[in-house]
Protein backbone atom coordinates (compact mmCIF):
# COMPACT_ATOMS: atom_id res chain seq x y z
CA UNK A 1 0.00 0.00 0.00
CA UNK A 2 1.17 3.28 -0.99
CA UNK A 3 1.77 6.18 1.42
CA UNK A 4 2.06 9.92 2.01
CA UNK A 5 -0.08 10.60 -1.53
CA UNK A 6 2.12 7.98 -3.20
CA UNK A 7 -0.87 6.02 -4.65
CA UNK A 8 -0.03 3.92 -7.86
CA UNK A 9 -0.25 5.77 -10.67
CA UNK A 10 0.84 9.14 -9.17
CA UNK A 11 3.92 10.88 -10.20
CA UNK A 12 5.93 10.09 -6.84
CA UNK A 13 4.62 6.11 -7.71
CA UNK A 14 6.27 6.68 -11.15
CA UNK A 15 10.08 8.04 -10.36
CA UNK A 16 10.08 5.46 -7.32
CA UNK A 17 9.36 2.66 -10.18
CA UNK A 18 12.15 3.86 -12.50
CA UNK A 19 14.27 4.66 -9.93
CA UNK A 20 13.53 1.24 -8.05
CA UNK A 21 13.31 -0.34 -11.76
CA UNK A 22 16.67 1.40 -12.53
CA UNK A 23 18.93 -0.06 -9.11
CA UNK A 24 17.30 -3.40 -9.68
CA UNK A 25 19.33 -3.94 -13.01
CA UNK A 26 22.29 -2.41 -11.82
CA UNK A 27 22.56 -4.69 -8.77
CA UNK A 28 21.59 -7.93 -10.81
CA UNK A 29 24.66 -6.73 -13.23
CA UNK A 30 26.28 -6.18 -10.27
CA UNK A 31 25.28 -9.73 -8.41
CA UNK A 32 24.46 -7.98 -5.43
CA UNK A 33 20.60 -7.76 -5.27
CA UNK A 34 20.73 -9.37 -1.53
CA UNK A 35 23.29 -6.52 -0.54
CA UNK A 36 21.81 -3.51 -1.94
CA UNK A 37 18.29 -5.14 -0.34
CA UNK A 38 20.10 -5.36 3.15
CA UNK A 39 21.39 -2.00 3.01
CA UNK A 40 17.89 -0.48 1.95
CA UNK A 41 16.30 -1.96 4.65
CA UNK A 42 18.92 -0.72 7.04
CA UNK A 43 17.97 2.45 5.60
CA UNK A 44 14.57 2.13 6.15
CA UNK A 45 14.67 1.16 9.48
CA UNK A 46 16.72 4.38 10.60
CA UNK A 47 13.85 5.87 8.75
CA UNK A 48 10.88 4.26 10.71
CA UNK A 49 13.03 4.62 13.74
CA UNK A 50 13.60 8.60 13.82
CA UNK A 51 10.80 11.33 13.30
CA UNK A 52 13.59 13.90 12.36
CA UNK A 53 15.05 11.62 9.45
CA UNK A 54 11.15 11.54 8.30
CA UNK A 55 11.03 15.03 8.20
CA UNK A 56 14.20 15.76 6.43
CA UNK A 57 13.65 13.44 3.79
CA UNK A 58 10.43 14.91 3.07
CA UNK A 59 11.20 18.83 3.79
CA UNK A 60 11.65 20.64 -0.03
CA UNK A 61 13.07 22.88 2.47
CA UNK A 62 17.20 21.51 1.43
CA UNK A 63 19.15 21.62 -1.56
CA UNK A 64 20.11 18.49 -3.20
CA UNK A 65 23.93 19.25 -1.64
CA UNK A 66 22.57 19.50 1.58
CA UNK A 67 20.41 16.26 1.26
CA UNK A 68 23.33 14.48 -0.08
CA UNK A 69 25.90 15.89 2.73
CA UNK A 70 23.38 15.27 5.62
CA UNK A 71 22.17 11.90 4.07
CA UNK A 72 25.87 11.04 3.36
CA UNK A 73 27.20 11.18 7.01
CA UNK A 74 24.57 9.44 8.00
CA UNK A 75 24.79 6.43 6.27
CA UNK A 76 28.82 6.34 6.87
CA UNK A 77 27.23 6.79 10.70
CA UNK A 78 24.69 3.92 10.01
CA UNK A 79 27.89 1.67 8.32
CA UNK A 80 25.31 1.61 5.29
CA UNK A 81 27.66 1.26 1.94
CA UNK A 82 28.00 -0.07 -1.62
CA UNK A 83 25.86 0.44 -4.06
CA UNK A 84 22.74 0.60 -2.04
CA UNK A 85 23.96 3.80 -0.08
CA UNK A 86 25.28 5.16 -3.31
CA UNK A 87 21.74 5.11 -4.63
CA UNK A 88 20.40 6.66 -1.45
CA UNK A 89 23.06 9.47 -2.05
CA UNK A 90 21.97 9.89 -5.68
CA UNK A 91 18.25 10.05 -4.94
CA UNK A 92 19.32 12.76 -2.54
CA UNK A 93 21.51 14.77 -4.95
CA UNK A 94 18.57 14.64 -7.20
CA UNK A 95 16.31 15.76 -4.68
CA UNK A 96 14.23 12.56 -5.00
CA UNK A 97 14.71 11.85 -1.01
CA UNK A 98 10.75 12.36 -0.50
CA UNK A 99 10.22 9.62 -3.02
CA UNK A 100 12.73 7.18 -1.29
CA UNK A 101 10.38 5.17 1.01
CA UNK A 102 8.60 4.48 -2.17
CA UNK A 103 11.62 3.61 -3.98
CA UNK A 104 12.96 0.65 -1.54
CA UNK A 105 9.08 -0.53 -1.23
CA UNK A 106 9.39 -0.65 -5.52
CA UNK A 107 12.73 -2.46 -4.74
CA UNK A 108 11.35 -5.02 -2.34
CA UNK A 109 8.22 -6.14 -4.71
CA UNK A 110 11.08 -6.18 -7.99
CA UNK A 111 13.45 -8.64 -5.58
CA UNK A 112 10.34 -10.64 -4.62
CA UNK A 113 9.04 -10.81 -7.96
CA UNK A 114 12.63 -12.01 -9.25
CA UNK A 115 12.82 -14.58 -6.53
CA UNK A 116 9.41 -16.04 -6.88
CA UNK A 117 8.04 -14.53 -3.80
CA UNK A 118 4.40 -13.93 -2.81
CA UNK A 119 3.93 -10.77 -0.54
CA UNK A 120 0.98 -11.71 2.24
CA UNK A 121 -0.40 -9.42 4.32
CA UNK A 122 -1.66 -10.51 7.89
CA UNK A 123 -3.59 -8.46 10.15
CA UNK A 124 -4.08 -9.78 14.03
CA UNK A 125 -6.07 -7.78 16.44
CA UNK A 126 -2.57 -8.90 18.92
CA UNK A 127 0.92 -10.20 18.56
CA UNK A 128 1.15 -13.87 18.03
CA UNK A 129 4.15 -15.79 19.49
CA UNK A 130 7.07 -16.75 16.71
CA UNK A 131 5.85 -20.36 16.19
CA UNK A 132 2.35 -19.02 15.50
CA UNK A 133 3.57 -16.63 12.83
CA UNK A 134 5.59 -19.51 11.53
CA UNK A 135 2.25 -21.71 11.38
CA UNK A 136 0.64 -18.99 9.41
CA UNK A 137 3.39 -18.56 7.09
CA UNK A 138 3.78 -22.44 6.49
CA UNK A 139 -0.39 -22.30 5.60
CA UNK A 140 0.37 -19.54 3.19
CA UNK A 141 2.93 -21.06 1.67
CA UNK A 142 0.87 -24.84 1.19
CA UNK A 143 -1.65 -22.11 -0.42
CA UNK A 144 0.51 -19.94 -3.05
CA UNK A 145 2.83 -22.67 -3.74
CA UNK A 146 5.50 -20.18 -3.10
CA UNK A 147 7.77 -18.91 -0.45
CA UNK A 148 5.91 -15.88 1.36
CA UNK A 149 7.34 -12.33 2.34
CA UNK A 150 4.79 -11.77 5.62
CA UNK A 151 3.75 -8.25 6.35
CA UNK A 152 2.07 -9.01 10.10
CA UNK A 153 0.38 -5.99 11.08
CA UNK A 154 -1.74 -5.48 14.25
CA UNK A 155 -5.28 -4.26 14.67
CA UNK A 156 -6.87 -5.00 18.28
CA UNK A 157 -10.07 -3.53 16.69
CA UNK A 158 -10.31 -7.29 14.84
CA UNK A 159 -11.02 -8.37 18.96
CA UNK A 160 -9.61 -12.00 17.44
CA UNK A 161 -9.19 -13.61 14.30
CA UNK A 162 -7.08 -12.70 11.41
CA UNK A 163 -7.19 -11.18 7.94
CA UNK A 164 -4.89 -12.36 5.40
CA UNK A 165 -4.54 -10.66 1.90
CA UNK A 166 -2.65 -12.04 -0.87
CA UNK A 167 -2.24 -10.55 -3.78
CA UNK A 168 -5.84 -9.97 -4.71
CA UNK A 169 -7.19 -12.66 -2.42
CA UNK A 170 -8.34 -11.73 0.64
CA UNK A 171 -10.04 -13.55 3.20
CA UNK A 172 -10.91 -11.91 6.46
CA UNK A 173 -11.50 -14.33 9.73
CA UNK A 174 -11.85 -11.57 12.61
CA UNK A 175 -14.28 -11.72 15.01
CA UNK A 176 -15.23 -8.12 14.53
CA UNK A 177 -16.70 -9.35 10.80
CA UNK A 178 -18.67 -12.30 12.18
CA UNK A 179 -20.24 -10.59 15.02
CA UNK A 180 -21.19 -7.61 12.09
CA UNK A 181 -22.25 -10.58 9.96
CA UNK A 182 -24.06 -11.72 13.18
CA UNK A 183 -25.69 -8.46 13.84
CA UNK A 184 -26.74 -8.07 10.11
CA UNK A 185 -28.44 -11.38 10.44
CA UNK A 186 -30.53 -10.53 13.66
CA UNK A 187 -31.53 -7.28 11.94
CA UNK A 188 -33.18 -8.99 8.90
CA UNK A 189 -34.65 -11.41 11.20
CA UNK A 190 -36.84 -9.47 12.82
Amino acid sequence: MAQNGSEAGSPVAGVAARYASALFELARDERDIDGVAASLDQFDALLKESADLRRFVRSPVFSGEEQASAIGALLEKAGIGGLGANFIRLAASNRRLFALPDMIRAFRGLVRDSKGIVRAEVTVAERPSDAVVEEIKASLRDVARAEIDLDLRIDPSLIGGLVVKIGSRMVDASLRTKLNGIRLAMREAR
